[in-house]
């Protein structure tokens, strides 16, 4: 080979399993990848969107992803994916409902669906929190009872798959597309000589030989290369916002608690003056009732004083009255006195029988 040549290109991709002299590779990978899925291997597939060199010579828009139909009338699509973003597992999620949806016709029923098997090779990690590099989801209840066996979502995340001793045909490909790019077809490992790898191996030699093939797959790498540099600013802007954002929520929810804190502290200072105006009021109204005792005591001493002073003016009559007797009688004692003297003076004048 004059050049080395990445499968996970899309252009190289889709050659190597959307193209119809390549039909058998897709039915090999279809069957490596859903070996525990289909209870029958798959013998055929009819491609639905077969690989045109045109397409990518001349549309860089062009849809890279490879759809096939069984004969039962099963769909199977599958997507390499080289560049991360946001809205990848929307859009995996979308993909697969848009396909299974498009199966029917207006006003055909729903059991001329079929199942769905849409399978993501994804060059980077989607996943952080762990090592496994294969995902299956389907539609199941919490306790995993399948609510309806129609396919589902295959996930394989390649940079997570370090298995060097080859097990599967599953294994076999996904080394493939991990280690493609430093294969020479001069010097293949051992796990690379099986008819399939061989078969794979020659549609990559036709890209690195062939200079308008070459020049096509370097067009498509570079293109992919610009998309993942975008890519990658776009998410340093969107991270670069996202930290600006959240540090002006911070920002906002500090004012907000510095806020709410005020306003705590003014609800505070508000209920501490309510309880020193009623403190206030109620020492005022104690005051009061003082105030009003001490009026009362004041009276009751008033009225008793007055009392005692009408009992002295009584007595002080009663006195008057006592001396004005005194003197009547002290006078009527004068006047019996001078009575007798002048009655015994008449006795001695003989004046008196």
């Amino acid at each position: 080979m004059k050049h080395r040549i990445d499968p996970k290109i899309d252009c190289v991709f889709k050659a190597l399993l959307g193209a119809e002299e390549n039909r058998n590779l897709l039915v090999h990978f279809l069957n490596a990848i859903l070996a525990l899925e289909l209870k029958v291997p798959l013998a055929d597939v009819d491609i639905l969107n077969p690989y045109n060199e045109r397409e990518f010579a001349h549309d860089k828009l062009s849809i890279v992803d490879v759809k096939a139909r069984d004969f039962e009338g099963r769909l199977f699509q599958i997507e390499i994916q080289l560049v991360q973003y946001g809205q990848l597992v929307s859009r995996i999620l979308y993909s697969w409902a848009d396909i299974y949806s498009q199966q029917l016709q207006s006003g055909e029923s729903y059991d001329k669906l079929k199942p769905t098997y849409s399978i993501w090779l994804l060059d980077d990690r989607l996943i952080a929190s762990d090592q496994d590099y294969v995902r299956t989801y389907k539609m199941r209840d919490a306790r995993g009872q399948t609510l309806l066996d129609h396919g589902g979502i295959w996930l394989f995340e390649i940079k997570k798959f370090h298995a060097q001793n080859i097990d599967s045909e599953e294994q076999r490909w996904l080394r493939f597309l991990k280690e493609g790019h430093q294969l020479d077809d001069l010097s293949l490992p051992d796990w690379m000589f099986t008819k399939e790898m061989e078969q794979a191996m020659s549609t990559l030699r036709k890209f690195s030989d062939k200079e308008r093939d070459y020049h096509e797959y370097q067009a498509r790498q570079n293109y992919l290369r610009q998309q993942q540099a975008i890519q990658q600013e776009l998410e340093s802007a969107l991270t670069r916002t996202d930290e600006a954002h959240m540090e002006t929520e911070r920002a906002l929810l500090e004012t907000r608690n510095a806020i709410e804190e005020k306003q705590r502290a003014i609800e505070e200072s508000n209920r501490a003056i309510e309880e020193t105006e009623r403190a206030i009021k109620e020492k005022e109204s104690a005051l009061e009732e003082k105030r009003r005792a001490v009026q009362e005591k004041q009276r009751a001493l008033e009225d008793k004083q007055n009392a005692v002073q009408e009992k002295q003016r009584a007595l002080e009559d009663k006195q008057r009255a006592m001396e004005e007797r005194e003197e009547a009688l002290e006078e009527k004692q004068d006047a019996l006195t001078e009575i007798a003297r002048l009655k015994a003076l008449l006795e001695q004048r003989g004046q008196i029988p």
